[in-house]
């Protein structure tokens, strides 16, 4: 059966007519979005799910689009409506980000992932460094004695995985609704002792997995956690694994093997 022709959509800010968003059906019939450069597409999974799939600046119109333009990997969408939030989300963090006018400047500085090669500034003493392997945000003294005593970072460096998070929540007008939210997440999973702290507030059980990673290996201290498994060779159908009282690792630690059914082996959330 054809997929039916999905309608062009424009949407603009009504200030900067920026960015233009699009939805269309690519080639090989999915559906696909443009928002200014970032292109997304919901491309099938396994047992009939989908997922989010992101690529970069594709000058072709929507219906010459291929699986092949698409290289990102961003999270399982439940249906049509869940992506369509997802492009909508991003055309917003788009407008924002815009506005907040960061500056892109050159930069030779030294940092702690090795020498700067270019840096965004979002404010006076607010700078992020991008370097060949990794990179992070960089804040003055001054900026810096306004993070949180549990969270600061002695000389003002935040690297680009989690720690940006903390940049993010103790300048959030510097951020969009979209990175303070992923900031909000990050902090919650990584830091809970200093969100509790900060917010007045207990992390109830699903609101942080680092808490939630505590709470696991408290319960299970002393059954026999899987720390390495794989695919037998000799019992075919079989997952070998090694397991170890509550998943500890280190010399004098003892472990048993065990013979899993393929079908039956599924990976926890925390092993």
């Amino acid at each position: 059966m054809t997929a039916p022709t999905l309608p062009t959509t424009m949407t603009d800010d009504s200030a900067a007519g920026f960015p233009e968003v699009e939805f269309g059906r690519s080639s090989d019939g999915f559906l696909a979005a443009r928002v200014a450069d970032t292109t997304f597409a919901m491309l099938p999974a396994r047992d009939g799910r989908h997922y989010l799939a992101t690529g970069w600046c594709i000058g072709r119109p929507i219906s010459e689009w291929k699986l092949s333009d698409f290289h990102g990997r961003s999270g399982d969408l439940a249906d049509e409506a869940a992506f369509r939030a997802k492009v909508a989300e991003n055309a917003e963090h788009q407008r924002e980000k815009r506005a907040l006018g960061r500056r892109d400047i050159a930069s030779t500085a030294n940092t702690p992932w090795g020498p700067s090669q270019g840096a965004t500034v979002y404010a006076e003493g607010v700078v992020c460094h991008s370097t060949a392997g990794h990179g992070g945000f960089h804040l003055s003294a001054e900026r810096n004695r306004s993070v949180h005593s549990m969270l600061r970072a002695r000389g003002g460096w935040y690297e680009e995985d989690e720690g940006w998070s903390i940049v993010a929540i103790t300048f959030p007008n510097l951020f969009t609704s979209y990175e303070r939210r992923c900031a909000e997440r990050t902090i919650r999973d990584s830091w809970p002792d200093a969100w509790e702290a900060i917010f007045g507030t207990m992390l109830q059980p699903g609101e942080s997995r680092e808490k939630d990673r505590r709470a696991f290996e408290q319960e299970h201290a002393g059954d026999w956690i899987v720390v390495a498994a794989t695919a037998s060779d000799q019992q075919p159908g079989f997952v070998e694994v090694v397991a170890t009282p509550g998943g500890r690792r280190g010399a004098g630690t003892e472990e048993r093997r065990f013979l899993v059914p393929s079908d039956e082996y599924r990976m926890g959330r925390f092993r």
